[in-house]
């Protein structure tokens, strides 16, 4: 890692690294990819549901971002009422074991309450 990811005088917007960051920043995007992932597809109710605590909004905005960056695929089908599914495309099926390992590091690096009171 170091120096080839993030070379010295290089704003972080400009390196692997920082690109990595662009596509999965955001409160919800890696939560989305995480039950997109678990589910292969979902509709909008269903993700608003299992995630919790996101508004209509948000999830909207989070979804278009997502479609944008090539990381979700959007597929709408022509009904009434409307039916949208949402799924990972293969990019978006590729950040799945980074986020993984993320996950992965932050259960094993978690600070306990033990340690917090310490």
């Amino acid at each position: 890692m170091g120096e080839t990811c993030v070379p010295t005088g290089v704003e972080l917007k400009n390196t692997g690294f920082g690109y990595t960051l662009s596509l999965v920043d955001g409160k919800y995007k890696m939560i989305i990819m995480y039950w997109l992932s678990e589910n292969k597809v979902m509709r909008f109710n269903q993700l608003k549901r299992s995630i919790g605590g996101i508004s209509f909004k948000t999830l909207s905005v989070m979804l278009k971002e997502l479609e944008a960056e090539g990381l979700i695929l959007r597929k709408e089908f022509p009904q009434i009422p409307p039916k949208v599914e949402y799924s990972l495309t293969e990019r978006g099926l590729s950040l799945i074991p980074l986020l993984d390992m993320m996950c992965q590091w932050g259960e094993k690096n978690m600070p306990t309450l033990e340690t917090i009171q310490q």
